[in-house]
C-alpha cells in the first residue's frame, strides 16, 4: 500500500460523499429519498474500504467494516466511531428490508448526522495522510 493509493481511495470516497450530499440537497420525493438511501450504501461501503487503505497503509490490520471502524477511531484516523457504526447498521437494514418509515427515518438520520459526519471523516483523513 502505498501514499498514492490511499490518495486515490479518498478521492473516490469524496466523489461518493459529494454524490451523497447532493441528493440530500435535491429530493422532493419518494424516489428521491430512495436514491439518497441508495446513495449512503454506495458512500458507506467506500467509506470503510478507505479506512482499511488508510489503516493497512499505517501498518495496521483489519478485516471487516465494523473492526476497520473501531481500529480507526482507536488510532485517532475518525473521531466518532458511534456515529460510523450506526451508519453500517441503517446500510445494512435498508439493503435488506424495505419498510417506509425505516426508509423516512435513515433518510431524516443521513441529512442530519451522516452527511456531517462523513464530511468531518474525509477532513481529519485527509489531515492525517
Amino acid at each position: 500500500m502505498n501514499r498514492t493509493d490511499v490518495l486515490l481511495a479518498l478521492d473516490k470516497l469524496e466523489n461518493a460523499y459529494q454524490k451523497l450530499k447532493e441528493g440530500v440537497l435535491q429530493a422532493k420525493d419518494e424516489l428521491d429519498r430512495d436514491g439518497v438511501i441508495l446513495r449512503l450504501e454506495f458512500t458507506s461501503e467506500l467509506l470503510w474500504k478507505t479506512l482499511k487503505i488508510v489503516l493497512e497503509y499505517n501498518g495496521i490490520s483489519c478485516k471487516s467494516p465494523r473492526e476497520c471502524i473501531k481500529l480507526a477511531f482507536r488510532h485517532g484516523f475518525i473521531e466518532d466511531d458511534e456515529v460510523l457504526l450506526d451508519i453500517l447498521e441503517d446500510r445494512n437494514r435498508a439493503s435488506h428490508i424495505y419498510n417506509e418509515q425505516l426508509a423516512k427515518e435513515i433518510f431524516e438520520r443521513i441529512e442530519k448526522v451522516y452527511v456531517g459526519s462523513i464530511g468531518s471523516t474525509i477532513g481529519v483523513l485527509r489531515e492525517r495522510v
